[in-house]
């Protein structure tokens, strides 16, 4: 009886395994295939139009220099903002490097610079390719020198908290808490990708398109990870300590 139930938990876990593995393919596929769709359509009457809506949505009617909302809401888009600048996210992977390392996680390390630094490649060759000149509808309310498509910012912020979010999720059990990393790291992923648009620096379909780029590639890198762990050429990350009581 308990070889069996043994046997059945064995076959549930390659299950869901197996099930993510396909779904981390399938997120690669659909982010790719969306961003190269995005990407032609952008220069579209129609797509132009309803970016230039959204923004002028968010400025004083009359006076496009004054973003909508109280000046604290203002500077709170500002810092929202940072959380996807190369500055920030290089200095957190830094510490977040620095604790794999003393902790001699080395692959996870690895993982962590090739997805980061990775992105960050991707980011600078993507922006110069497509060579999409800044909004100049509205009056940008902090400093930009790269082309605007796609958002650097947030495809940055996709790649980096998706990433570190997929780390943490696997040194907690319950699902619940998995659930809650992944989901704070989406929502930081959104704040920083509207933060973009409210200061008016980018068009929404570059924050659209940092999205789909940064989930595409950050999924592609953790599908590598996991099937390298598969076949037993990277390590799996050591176990959780056990709880009190358990």
């Amino acid at each position: 009886m308990a070889g069996n139930r043994t046997a059945l938990t064995a076959s549930s876990t390659h299950i869901t395994r197996d099930f993510l593995l396909l779904s981390a393919a399938f997120l690669v596929v659909l982010g790719v295939w969306s961003f190269f769709e995005l990407a032609e359509a952008v220069g579209e009457e129609v797509l132009l139009q309803l970016d230039e809506r959204i923004l002028l949505a968010l400025r004083e009617p009359g006076e496009l220099s004054n973003p909508i909302g109280p000046r604290w809401f203002e500077e709170a888009m500002r810092d929202l903002s940072a959380l996807g600048s190369t500055m920030t996210i290089g200095l957190v992977a830094a510490a977040v490097a620095g604790h794999l390392l003393l902790s001699r996680n080395v692959h996870a390390l690895g993982f962590v610079i090739v997805s980061v630094s990775g992105g960050m490649a991707l980011s600078s060759v993507l922006k110069h390719f497509f060579d999409r000149p800044r909004p100049e509808l509205v009056p940008a309310l902090t400093y930009v020198a790269s082309p605007s498509f796609p958002s650097g910012h947030a495809m940055l912020a996709a790649v980096f908290y998706l990433t570190l979010g997929a780390l943490l999720a696997r040194l907690v059990l319950p699902l619940n808490e998995r659930i809650y990393v992944l989901i704070i790291a989406l929502l930081l992923t959104f704040l920083v990708g509207v933060s973009r648009v409210y200061l008016g620096v980018h068009y929404p379909t570059d924050v659209l398109a940092g999205w789909l780029a940064g989930l595409a590639w950050a999924m592609f890198c953790w599908l590598v990870m996991r099937v390298l762990q598969r076949r037993g050429q990277v390590e799996s990350p050591r176990n959780p300590p056990a709880r009190d009581g358990s």
